[in-house]
């Protein structure tokens, strides 16, 4: 089968191929810290990667903050936790573990407070876990119990492959038990969605045409004054004549001229809208149609979609649409022409789109709808009065000839004809030149006033939207919380249908995966978090490996697609690591008794980096956070020398860490 973007996937949770629905990254300075931050600061923000579930950076961070002098009982908790989180003895280095067992030796140095009672408890853990059957645990087990929640918390979650055996059997029911109470704790099931919403692009608004009546404006002082001197001449020479008429003529032409200037300056002065958008590009309904899943097209299904969900009530979506289809394509062919920028997608504009679905069922609602349609059109009254104040003018103007050429000899019918001719081209002309001119001020002082309208308005919405994303997109610390859950939950369930304990099992790792099809999201050098996983569970006992992997639904913790397979060591022949710069990496397991099976584990993501990220230290967070370095050493070691290997590093053969003095 294959998902909506077209890649090609089983809908078992093996051999996936992932098809990517949607990705963000959001622009926040979580994880980032100055250059020239002081060595306080590089710690914060070592803990904070703990926390979130990055030990590799946490180790950096806080090693780094520990060699230029920052140190203390509270610090080398969280630094022992972070080389410690997500790994088992045979991961740590020769280096490593001599600095443990250096600061195991510092313990006594420290002030008495909780922070050193909560180092002291860790490494008790670590020198009981060969004798974790023995009645050695019981003391343990109680100090552990006696630590403030913070650190008795954080021990537990990030030792928890280092804790085998009788010891986690004795500590299970109580992580089992906090996970159930934190698994759905603080709204998830409400808020996940908001993590991989994309950032929402800012507001924008068509604005207003530049004005096209400069050379109206160039040529209209010519024409007005040919009119002038045309007039002047008409009437002198109907004063010449017949001085008591021409005044008569004069005074009927002015109230005439003025009459039909005000109010033709309110029919003609004004632009007619064309569409509902003026402004937009609004594309011909006889033109070719935009390209199948290109952008204006994207953006007409989403106006579509928001329109029939938001609609008036009384309304059925068919009916709705219908009403609305010349103001839902001019809205279209708007957002389509201001938004149209290569890698935007349509999530980005999906909140203007729903505010203009609103707002329209909004206005017709308040009957207001059709308003900007209405606008100018022109009262019948306005036109009554124009034409007639025009047709006014035109007799008094053919009067005014009359009496100029009444009983006169040439050349005055020639002068008198000339007069009125060219005050009637000339006249005509300025007027049409002047109309232009305020048509032209009026519609982009029109286009203004609306445009800084929209653009509020729609700036408006833009910052509900994005101040309610804030609000309610989970932090990377909750997010983080509720995977381990996830995970905890899945563990146990595993062991309850296995009928296992803790102590049945040499060892175990877990690998997160992404599914096959999924959105996902980050914070700006944080690792990718999916909204849905395959989870794998690999069981180590005696008599084999047991494999367990369901493919998650992040936002509800549904699981489905389980798979469960069961062999022997020697029948892992081979595990294959390969990385992929464009495809991301995969992980091979071959079995002697079936086909090879490809497991993707992670996305290649150096597209979606930002200037300041650097892509490898980026994918090695992400392989950190899936726990991948764990259980590729682990699938590699037993592939290269079957249970041998794994019996070798088991965790009953560590060295214990013990506390000096």
């Amino acid at each position: 089968m294959s998902d909506s973007n077209g890649a090609a996937y089983s809908s078992a949770a093996y051999d996936s191929t992932v098809g990517i629905q949607a990705e963000t990254v959001h622009n926040s300075n979580v994880y980032f810290v100055h250059p020239d931050a002081s060595p306080q600061e590089k710690y914060r923000l070592g803990v904070r990667f703990l926390e979130d579930g990055v030990p590799s950076r946490a180790r950096e961070m806080i090693t780094d903050a520990m060699a230029h002098g920052y140190d203390g009982a509270e610090v080398r908790f969280h630094w022992v936790l972070a080389v410690l989180s997500a790994r088992t003895y045979d991961d740590l280095s020769a280096e490593e573990v001599q600095r443990l067992h250096y600061t195991s030796g510092l313990v006594r140095i420290y002030a008495e407070d909780g922070w050193k009672d909560a180092l002291r408890v860790t490494f008790d853990l670590l020198a009981v876990l060969s004798n974790a059957s023995s009645g050695e645990t019981g003391p343990v087990l109680k100090q552990l119990q006696d630590l403030p929640l913070r650190q008795h918390n954080a021990i537990l979650r990030h030792l928890d492959l280092m804790l085998t055996g009788g010891l986690k059997d004795d500590l299970w029911a109580e992580t089992c038990e906090r996970a159930a109470a934190e698994r759905f704790g603080n709204d998830r099931v409400r808020r996940v969605w908001a993590y991989f919403e994309p950032a929402p692009i800012g507001a924008r608004a068509v604005p207003p045409r530049p004005s096209t009546a400069a050379a109206a404006k160039a040529a209209l002082p010519v024409r007005a004054v040919l009119f002038a001197v045309s007039s002047v001449l008409l009437w002198a020479l109907a004063l010449v004549t017949d001085p008591v008429k021409a005044v008569v003529e004069l005074l009927v032409a002015l109230v005439a001229g003025l009459t039909a200037a005000h109010f033709g300056v309110r029919w003609w002065g004004q632009e007619p809208q064309s569409d509902l958008t003026a402004g937009a590009r609004v594309p011909h309904p006889r033109g070719p149609a935009p390209a199948e899943g290109g952008f204006t097209n994207r953006v007409r299904h989403s106006f579509d979609h928001y329109f029939s969900v938001r609609r008036p009530y009384g309304f059925t979506p068919d009916a709705w649409l219908a009403h609305t289809a010349q103001i839902r394509g001019s809205l279209a062919a708007e957002i389509a022409d201001l938004y149209r920028e290569s890698r935007i997608s349509v999530d980005r504009v999906a909140w203007l789109i729903r505010y203009l679905a609103e707002d329209a069922r909004n206005r017709y609602n308040n009957g207001t709808l059709f308003d900007d349609h209405r606008e100018d059109l022109t009262p019948v009254r306005t036109k009554a009065l124009t034409v007639v104040a025009l047709a006014v003018l035109g007799i008094a103007a053919l009067t005014a000839f009359g009496t100029a050429v009444s009983g006169a000899a040439s050349p005055r019918p020639l002068w008198a004809f000339l007069a009125v001719l060219g005050a009637a081209w000339s006249g005509h002309s300025a007027a049409s030149l002047w109309l232009k001119v305020r048509r032209e001020e009026h519609r982009l002082a029109r286009e203004t006033q609306k445009y800084h309208e929209q653009l509020t308005a729609r700036q408006t919405a833009y910052q509900h939207w994005q101040s309610f994303l804030d609000a309610t997109r989970p932090s990377e610390l909750e997010m983080e919380t509720w995977l381990t859950c996830d995970k905890t939950s899945f563990v146990d369930e595993a062991l309850r249908h296995h009928r296992l304990t803790w102590r049945d099992l040499i060892t175990h790792t877990i690998l997160v995966a992404p599914a096959a099809s999924y959105k996902r999201g980050r914070v700006r050098g944080g690792p990718w978090r999916y909204s849905h996983y395959v989870f794998r569970l690999f069981l180590f006992t005696q008599d084999g490996i047991r494999e367990i992997s369901s493919e998650f639904n992040f936002s509800d913790a549904t699981r489905k697609n389980e798979q469960r397979s069961n062999y022997r060591f020697d029948a892992l022949s081979s595990v294959q690591v390969t990385e992929n710069v464009d495809v991301g990496y995969d992980l091979e397991l071959v079995l002697t008794n079936g086909p090879a099976r490809k497991i993707r584990v992670k996305d290649a993501d150096a597209h979606q980096l930002a200037p300041d990220e650097n892509s490898q230290e980026i994918s090695e967070i992400n392989l950190s956070a899936a726990g991948s370095t764990h259980t590729f050493r682990l699938l590699e070691g037993i592939a290269a020398d079957g249970k041998g290997w794994i019996e070798r590093h088991s965790p009953n053969n560590l060295t214990p860490f013990q506390i000096a003095g």
